[in-house]
């Protein structure tokens, strides 16, 4: 890799949890700790990189790939066991090529039964807590938890269902695009753009058509969909 090439994405799996409650869909978020080991890390969906364990083959060696490290993740993280034959494809997202580390991650989900009881090593993973995902978006709005973009897109994807069925039959797909932002700074801030934005191929801002990006400012999200 020379100085000025972005670094190669890492493959990587996340599982995003659900669960039918009184309230309605929930979803569970995980708040890693930071490197200093302080708890003001992010809230993010259990996952991580795609090890060597995790490698299989068959007619889609990288998925299932992916299926297996998403399954060992949340057994690790949260102390779900899962059955990855169970766990809907919903995105994949690419970091931006600016990021000196850079992930490619498949995002899965997955229904939870409503009793099952979450497990977390209090180091790595600081605390849990499951959220109905516009109490999530409430929160984040709010300062009390923060979010990476990926994990407040696909919350605000949830927001738009009521319970498990739903969100499962709204958003899994036997194939995905690939969610690769890009990135078009602003006064005070930066847009980032996804793919099917009017702007994406050629990052014109005010290009008539449809919208999916997110403006970031402050640390605020604000994300925009027609």
């Amino acid at each position: 890799m020379t100085p000025d090439a972005p670094a190669t994405p890492k493959p990587s799996a996340t599982v995003v949890p659900l669960r039918d409650a009184p309230e309605g869909l929930e979803v569970l978020l995980l708040q890693r700790a930071k490197r200093d080991g302080s708890a003001t890390g992010h809230w993010v969906f259990p996952g991580g990189k795609i090890e060597e364990q995790d490698r299989s083959t068959g007619p889609d060696p990288v998925l299932a790939a992916a299926r297996a490290a998403a399954q060992r993740e949340t057994w690790e993280e949260a102390g779900l066991r899962l059955a990855s034959e169970n766990f809907g494809l919903i995105s994949r997202w690419i970091t931006p090529a600016m990021s000196p580390k850079r992930f490619d991650t498949w995002f899965f989900a997955a229904r939870v039964e409503a009793d099952a009881a979450v497990r977390v090593d209090g180091e790595e993973i600081r605390t849990h807590a499951w959220f109905v995902p516009e109490n999530a978006l409430t929160a984040f709005a709010e300062g009390e938890i923060r979010l990476v973009p990926p994990t407040f897109v696909t919350l605000s994807w949830l927001a738009d269902y009521a319970d498990c069925a739903s969100a499962l039959a709204g958003l899994v797909r036997e194939s995905v695009p690939k969610i690769e932002p890009r990135i078009c700074p602003v006064e005070g801030g930066a847009y980032m753009l996804y793919p099917g934005d009017a702007g994406y191929e050629d990052g014109d801002l005010d290009r008539p058509g449809p919208r999916n990006r997110v403006h970031t400012q402050s640390g605020r999200l604000h994300y925009q969909r027609t």
